[in-house]
């Protein structure tokens, strides 16, 4: 009988274990659900800026950002060119506190042209 406590502490203890490892692989892993870029333009650049703040408060290292209530309504966009359409914007997403600091930091850039579209790189401000 000493045999199977022993069986079943060990299994446990390896359970243990193993979630142990996974969490601590999930901790170093940077955000499995995070974009790794954003497709945005102007009027959406603008009131992520503008909401910034309050995103940023979020408590989770994972932020979702929704700027769905944010994009105009009833307004006729511009036809695109017969070469490309523009990349449609990314009004929902999700990004670790290092991307949110550097979407951030890319759309201030001086010179970024954000129209009709444009995708913005989120892991390249390491």
């Amino acid at each position: 009988m000493s045999y199977s406590v022993f069986s079943w502490s060990a299994t446990v203890g390896g359970i243990a274990a193993g979630l142990l490892l996974v969490a601590d692989a999930s901790a170093q892993d940077a955000c499995g659900l995070c974009a790794k870029q954003v497709v945005i333009n102007s009027e959406l650049a603008t009131c992520f800026l503008d909401q910034y703040d309050q995103i940023a408060r979020a408590s989770s290292d994972a932020i979702v950002v929704d700027l769905s209530g944010c994009a105009s309504r009833g307004i006729v966009e511009a036809l695109p060119s017969p070469n490309k359409a523009p990349a449609e914007p990314d009004v929902q997403f999700i990004v670790s506190r290092p991307q949110l600091a550097c979407l951030k930091k890319q759309l201030e850039a001086p010179g970024v042209v954000l129209d009709p579209s444009a995708t913005i790189e989120l892991d390249s401000c390491k």
